[in-house]
């Protein structure tokens, strides 16, 4: 059951907040070194969802960044849950809400790329393992984390 004291709403927030964020999260690994600040300064400008989750402080606590044509996909770009916050429910709302925000399930299919590590939490969702995406990646990618 999620914290009552947890607000959830869509918000752009700025990318010194955003990293700030991912500092406390395990997505902090998913992005490039190369261009860092200014590819997420165009991330958190151009989202076609921004769900931003905060406790009674203020402070970002989940965040869910999609891209939807809010007729019949959605593609969550990011979904995150500061590490203190993990296991209340958080991710499913922030994921339950977006889908919703784009146009509900009977509607709305609802793609994503996982970390290993967060399969099981997908396959909670509801979500499937699929094996019909294409890709073009021809991008520098460094790793690192946030």
């Amino acid at each position: 059951m999620l914290n009552k004291n947890i607000t959830i709403k869509e918000e752009k927030i700025s990318a010194e907040e955003y990293i700030d964020f991912l500092k406390r999260t395990d997505l902090g690994s998913q992005y490039p070194k190369e261009r860092f600040e200014e590819r997420i300064s165009k991330l958190v400008q151009n989202v076609s969802i921004s769900l931003i989750a905060r406790n009674e402080e203020g402070k970002v606590v989940g965040a869910l960044f999609g891209l939807t044509d809010f007729c019949y996909w959605l593609y969550v770009t990011d979904l995150g849950v500061d590490r203190n916050y993990e296991r209340q429910g958080l991710g499913k709302e922030l994921m339950k809400t977006a889908h919703e925000l784009a146009g509900g399930e009977k509607d709305i299919a609802v793609y994503l790329i996982a970390n290993e590590n967060a399969v099981p939490f997908y396959e909670k969702c509801g979500m499937k393992r699929a094996d019909d995406v294409m890709q073009y990646n021809h991008i520098e990618w460094t790793e690192w984390t946030v």
